[in-house]
């Protein structure tokens, strides 16, 4: 159940999530080269670890269950899908590089249940070419790019405000 939004003083408040037993629950699932956030490339990707940041959103959103897991391979990623799938309310994919390839990630996304917003840290649209073609964005509920580690806190927002 959430609470109205307010507005006062011209800021607005984001609804809390009240709950009571059974909290949202929610898996980050992270795909190639994502374990090195913080130590690669960053002015794209940050320099802030993705470790540190999960922390950071755990503490923010205490009545949220984070899950968080991360592979390098696709066929791990896939088996996360369809677990985290049967255990959580919804998940924040980054397939990394194979947003661009993976037809059977894609496939995965469509086959579970669960909704699946796809985000990215970097705005891939004003990347190289061949970054702007997402077979698997296509398969999610949404996508979100561009906004550094703070596309994932857009994403898991939605689902707070879009829980039961």
């Amino acid at each position: 159940m959430l609470l109205n939004q307010q507005k006062t003083s011209g800021k607005i408040y984001i609804p809390l999530l009240i709950m009571g037993k059974n909290k949202l629950r929610i898996a980050v699932i992270n795909g190639p080269n994502l374990n090195l956030t913080g130590k690669r490339e960053k002015d794209i990707y940050g320099k802030m670890s993705f470790h540190t940041y999960i922390n950071n959103l755990k503490k923010k959103y205490k009545n949220v269950e984070i899950h968080y897991y991360q592979s390098n391979v696709e066929g791990e990623i896939i088996n996360a899908l369809h677990d985290f799938s049967e255990k959580c309310d919804g998940i924040i994919l980054n397939p990394g590089g194979y947003s661009h390839t993976s037809v059977s990630i894609a496939d995965a996304v469509r086959a579970v249940n669960t909704p699946v917003i796809e985000v990215h840290l970097s705005k891939i649209f004003s990347r190289e070419e061949y970054r702007h073609v997402l077979i698997t964005a296509a398969a999610a509920q949404g996508f979100i790019s561009g906004f550094g580690p703070d596309s994932y806190e857009l994403a898991l927002l939605h689902f707070v405000l879009h829980s039961k």
